[in-house]
């Protein structure tokens, strides 16, 4: 491979070894179907590899009878391929599924779902650099080889013992080789690093992480837990925050509707549909913060299919489809800007409107009005502004089944 080529333009991909079957976990279910902070383990196994900008690809191995269920999860974030009767028969078989001009693999474990993203590119700086690499942590206990009537037999130097993680990172044809070279001669390890360093390559340690924890036993997903929020509070939550503006001028024969509601005046507000320039700020907030873009985009005033149609319209369509991108509404915050009329007494219809189109309780909802003193086209009556604010949270996924 070229070594002229930067990392920023190397082409990864994911492989995710999800055939576990939890039986200490003792929960019934596969256990990267089980959930931390409310999403499944797989869903955030899955969106910790699509971090790293380089993974054009991720495919997850698992039993094919869980493939529905994963692929509802993922909804298309990854592609999932029926597993072998082996670890190593399934990542083999998702590497086979990879497309062909991949440059670097990462095998990574299902129930890994806290690996942090520095991690990741240690392991695939090195990889790309030197062929092969995997993430590790240093022995902190004295290591025993023991027989199976408990004697212990010898004692290893701790210095040389090291507990292996994943991501483990691999030339892409340099895993392929070793996969097919292992599978056609029986051999059978415990890791992909051991079938590449039994075809003859040399294998790279770089720095794991303690957060970097396999979900094996109950008390794991409590820890991990614990991780996820210990990471928020530095990281912050998964959320997302955007702004809507709109302005439409006041024209006779018009009826007013803002926020959802009718209100008695001698003007409305112009345009293609009813005009209510309050949901139209909410629209554009809710779009913003999921990066969707905006209102006009979505029922364009060029379109006879949006004439007269209701906001409330817009606003429900758009809350359905920020909740098909993995994202919930929280809390929205919205201002008018007019002279008359008073929205006072129209204020708490107006938040049972928006609320009830984005399935939130009245509480998460708050309109507001204010004038401007006199000033600008709406100070002189001749129109009005509104401006809206929309909190997002990513959604846990959906769990079938």
């Amino acid at each position: 491979m070229p070594d002229t080529r930067t990392l920023s333009r190397l082409r990864a991909a994911a492989v995710i070894a999800a055939g576990g079957t939890g039986t200490r976990m003792n929960a019934g279910v596969p256990k990267q179907f089980l959930e931390i902070a409310g999403r499944p383990i797989l869903c955030r196994t899955v969106e910790r590899m699509a971090l790293l900008p380089q993974v054009r690809a991720i495919v997850v191995a698992l039993p094919a009878a869980h493939i529905p269920r994963a692929e509802a999860l993922l909804g298309g974030r990854a592609r999932c391929v029926a597993g072998g009767e082996t670890r190593q028969d399934s990542v083999l078989g998702a590497v086979r599924a990879l497309p062909a001009d991949i440059d670097v693999i990462l095998v990574h474990d299902a129930v890994r779902p806290l690996c942090p993203e520095e991690v990741m590119l240690r392991v695939l700086e090195t990889a790309w650099a030197k062929g092969a690499a995997v993430p590790a942590l240093p022995a902190t206990d004295t290591i025993g080889r023991v027989s199976r009537r408990g004697r212990v037999l010898r004692t290893p130097p701790r210095a040389e013992l090291y507990a292996i993680q994943t991501p483990q990172g691999f030339h892409a044809a340099l895993l392929r080789e070793a996969l097919e070279r292992a599978e056609a001669e029986g051999f059978q390890g415990t890791d992909e690093s051991s079938v590449v360093r039994r075809a003859g390559h040399a294998v790279w340690v770089v720095p794991g992480s303690p957060d970097n924890l396999k979900i094996t036993r109950p008390l794991d997903l409590e820890i991990a837990g614990r991780l996820l929020g210990k990471e928020g509070a530095v990281n912050g939550p998964e959320m997302r925050v955007g702004q809507g503006i709109d302005y439409h001028r006041l024209a006779t024969g018009r009826r007013l509707v803002l926020g959802g509601v009718e209100i008695p005046f001698e003007k409305g507000l112009e345009g293609h549909s009813d005009a209510d320039v309050l949901l139209h700020a909410v629209c554009d907030a809710l779009l913003g913060a999921a990066g969707m873009g905006d209102i006009g985009r979505l029922f364009p005033d060029t379109d006879p299919a949006w004439r007269g149609r209701a906001s409330l319209f817009f606003l429900e369509e758009v809350g359905r489809r920020v909740a098909a991108a993995g994202w919930r509404a929280v809390n929205v915050d919205a201002t008018l800007v007019l002279e008359r009329p008073k929205i006072a007494p129209h204020a708490a219809a107006m938040r049972r409107r928006i609320a009830a189109a984005l399935g939130l309780g009245e509480g998460a909802v708050s309109v507001k009005a204010t004038t401007s003193e006199g000033m600008n086209a709406e100070g002189r009556g001749e129109g009005v502004s509104a401006q809206a604010v929309a909190l997002l949270a990513r959604a846990p996924a959906p769990v079938t089944g």
